[in-house]
């Protein structure tokens, strides 16, 4: 449980505030996240959540906030175009189908409240407009390196190929934390082996671990 922290920097009081309210979202879903149990769960005096964030519009824009910046430190989404940057196809250690599966290895074994509060929050956001535009603008920080991404790896239709990533990556987040695989998360390399075989299709290429010459096991 959170800790109180009274006279703590505003820049504190505001994280904390956020955060809680994320943890909230995941233990007790929307219904669950009021002014009143943020203050309580953060161990904060009452009325300092409403002296934060006066609107539940408001709280919920903080809470889609720090869910982006949480979500930041686990995907380091300014790294996957660098991924690119490096010789050889997508499978070359350290390139794209690497990083791509640490971070998603990461999200999923460590984080996994975190996508329960996304989901949350995406559904609150289709029913109420307001939300649905901050929701949105702040889910293009993890869209647009993708696009940068598959530029630079010289994709003919990057927009569509991020595309094609993030439907296959939320997909299986969901279903490893709130889906039918949810006691089932798959280890770095079958994820590895995944984004590979995803980039190949896309790029067209077939070299490296796929190709007919390579027959390495990557779960070795």
């Amino acid at each position: 449980m959170a800790t109180r922290t009274t006279g703590a920097p505003p820049s504190t009081r505001a994280r904390l505030i956020a955060d809680t309210a994320l943890a909230l979202l995941a233990e007790r879903g929307m219904r669950g996240l009021t002014h009143r149990a943020v203050d309580e769960l953060a161990g904060l005096p009452q009325g300092s959540t409403s002296n934060h964030a006066r609107t539940r519009q408001a709280l919920l824009e903080a809470a889609v906030r720090r869910l982006a910046e949480r979500e930041a430190q686990v995907l380091a989404p300014d790294e996957m175009p660098a991924a690119m940057g490096g010789p050889g196809g997508p499978s070359t250690p350290g390139g794209p189908a690497d990083a791509l599966a640490l971070a998603l290895h990461r999200y999923l074994t460590r984080h996994p409240e975190l996508l329960v509060c996304r989901y949350e929050l995406a559904l609150e956001a289709t029913r109420r407009p307001e939300l649905r535009a901050y929701y949105d603008a702040a889910g293009r920080q993890f869209r647009e390196p993708l696009v940068a991404m598959m530029t630079a790896a010289g994709s003919a239709e990057p927009e569509r190929h991020a595309l094609s990533l993030v439907a296959w990556c939320e997909g299986l987040m969901f279903s490893c934390a709130v889906g039918s695989y949810h006691d089932a998360v798959p280890s770095l390399d079958t994820l590895r082996r995944g984004f590979d075989e995803l980039l190949r299709g896309m790029l067209g290429r077939s070299d490296g671990p796929g190709d007919p010459g390579d027959r390495r096991d990557l779960d070795e």
